[in-house]
């Protein structure tokens, strides 16, 4: 069985997951305060659900002081390669760039320090928005896509809400009920329980 640990940082509460795999450690997201918090525990592999600024505040230091290599989605590039692009949608924001070493896009899967994921992705939050399944240990790491009685935002740029719960209909919610739903944001809940419960998923 995966083990991991979750961190929460920065001013939006964003979740980030350290996996200790058996041939080394995997980080999903890099919020605020993540770098500190694991300046003392070797990170091999990054990766990010999607480019959002709370999710990626502190990717480009984590990889400077890991080496580590770092996966996305293709789609996630603009948001973490240009450091003003944030500006442009009128947020006064700056990111630190980060490269990418790793493109994650379905039907990829993904096989890093031990552990095995298979890489959906599931637009509608953001373009490039990807959520990460270890099938073995019945784990979901899903970014902002899919929260406990919640859904993520599609008001912001490149958001698009037919798009986010189609996603979910048919990537997520075919997924066995007892997977656990690790989210970005919020606690952890699970397929079964969305997918009787969740209001935005019961039309």
């Amino acid at each position: 069985m995966i083990q991991f640990e979750e961190f929460t940082g920065g001013p939006l509460d964003t979740n980030a997951f350290l996996i200790h795999s058996p041939g080394g450690n995997i980080l999903i997201d890099a919020p605020m305060g993540a770098d500190r918090r694991f300046q003392n525990t070797e990170i091999h592999t990054l990766i990010l659900t999607h480019g959002h600024f709370d999710h990626i505040a502190d990717a480009a230091a984590i990889q400077s002081r890991h080496g580590c290599r770092v996966g996305f989605h293709p789609g996630t590039l603009p948001m973490v390669s240009d450091r003003n692009f944030f500006r442009k949608w009128g947020f006064e924001l700056e990111v630190e760039p980060v490269a990418g070493e790793l493109m994650l896009a379905e039907p990829a899967t993904l096989d890093s320090e031990g552990a095995h994921f298979h890489i959906l992705d599931v637009p509608g939050h953001c373009p490039g928005s990807i959520c990460l399944y270890i099938q073995k240990s019945g784990l979901l790491f899903g970014g902002d896509v899919l929260f406990r009685n919640g859904i993520g935002r599609w008001d912001l740029p490149g958001g698009d809400y037919e798009l986010l719960v189609t996603g979910i209909r048919n990537k997520i919610l075919v997924l066995p009920d007892s997977t656990r739903v690790l989210p970005g944001h919020g606690p952890e809940t699970t397929v079964g329980t969305e997918r009787k419960s969740n209001p935005w998923l019961q039309h």
